[in-house]
């Protein structure tokens, strides 16, 4: 009597499992997390690849952008008002933080998983939303940077680090990309990729003919990793994570020669996208894939904002569009404001100026 009490759960379903499964994509990612507890067959859906897959992209259509903005200063423990939302529509940003591993965070996220590192310290991949981290070791790219970083003998800009994913195996992979060169290299660029299965890193060979413009972060779309080329005219170049080779894509849209320091690189809208900075104003273009071509998307008065920023000394960075064409902004400083500017209406909001510095990801809840 009592084994048939309690029976198994896949016993006892009431609904045909499909129409669970539709139920299940639609739950917030911290319920999902406990049903994983329910059954050994809820759990098998759950963590399918394809569920995920489904899942995310279920969240992307059914609602706005979410937006984190992470403390990385180093403390672990939550503070009164460490944990604050603002609302935009179907769009929403809250502040939060996570695991500490070092002050450095790749752009972006890749399904929710952010990364943060160190030049110092092993690097660490994060979901926000479940706790989820694992940490994994240094490179030799660091490995023969931080000799020459302790005897303050570096005079050139450290590469960034870059997390994509593979979209047709699922796999994550952090890359360290740099120009070779600097260390008394042979080649023109080195490429090292983390492997999560072996637990290592790897080269990626052969690794791209043209140096990289160090002073940005590798930006991360639809499974490829994008960067700036170190040319005299600048070009834009892919990493592709399932076949892991490197092409250019197509000519940066703006004038040459151009400071780096007035040039960014973000992903808005799902599309990727470049802007320069030429006082007063900031032009944003969008890539079109299908036509291999630039669309301006807006161009910023800087004279509406610096009152916010400071005369801008850097590009202001692009976070995302938020609901109704809102396009949220950021200085390069972590401790600047954070401001909303309209695509339509060409009108600026003021959203919050941090108690503390934090770092702005873009983040979708996975």
């Amino acid at each position: 009597m009592l084994l048939k009490r309690h029976r198994s759960c896949e016993e006892e379903e009431l609904l045909p499992h499909d129409v669970i499964e539709l139920i299940l994509e639609t739950l917030p990612v911290e319920a999902l997390f406990v049903s994983r507890f329910v059954s050994k067959k809820w759990k098998s859906t759950i963590d399918f690849r394809r569920f995920k897959e489904r899942r995310l992209q279920r969240r992307r259509q059914s609602r706005g952008v979410h937006v984190l903005f992470l403390c990385v200063n180093g403390e672990n423990t939550l503070k009164r008002d460490d944990n604050r939302v603002f609302s935009f529509g179907s769009s929403v940003a809250r502040t939060g933080r996570i695991p500490y591993s070092g002050p450095l965070f790749c752009y972006g996220s890749c399904d929710g998983i952010i990364c943060l590192y160190g030049i110092h310290t092993p690097s660490i991949v994060v979901n926000p939303a479940t706790g989820w981290h694992q940490n994994f070791p240094l490179c030799s790219y660091q490995e023969l940077y931080i000799p020459r970083f302790d005897r303050k003998h570096v005079n050139f800009p450290s590469p960034k680090l870059g997390l994509g994913k593979d979209k047709f195996t699922g796999t994550y992979k952090p890359v360290w990309f740099y120009n070779s060169s600097v260390f008394g290299l042979d080649n023109a660029t080195t490429c090292e990729l983390f492997d999560f299965t072996t637990n290592a890193w790897r080269f990626v060979v052969p690794a791209s003919p043209y140096q990289i413009n160090a002073y940005h972060k590798p930006v991360y779309l639809d499974g490829s990793l994008y960067w700036f080329t170190d040319c005299e005219e600048p070009k834009v170049l892919s990493l592709d994570f399932h076949t892991e080779t490197f092409q250019v894509i197509c000519k940066a849209p703006f004038a040459h020669p151009c400071d780096p320091r007035q040039l960014t690189m973000c992903i808005l809208d799902n599309r990727l996208c470049v802007s320069e900075k030429k006082w007063p104003t900031q032009v944003i273009w969008s890539f079109h894939s299908s036509g291999k071509t630039w669309n301006q998307m807006c161009c910023i008065d800087l004279t509406q904002t610096f009152s916010w920023f400071g005369v801008p000394e850097f590009a202001l960075s692009p976070i995302a569009i938020m609901d109704k064409g809102k396009l949220l902004l950021q200085g390069r400083d972590t401790s600047h404001a954070l401001v909303i500017h309209d695509l339509h209406t060409k009108s600026y909001d003021f959203l919050f100026k941090p108690t503390r510095p934090v770092g702005s990801v873009q983040y979708v809840e996975s």
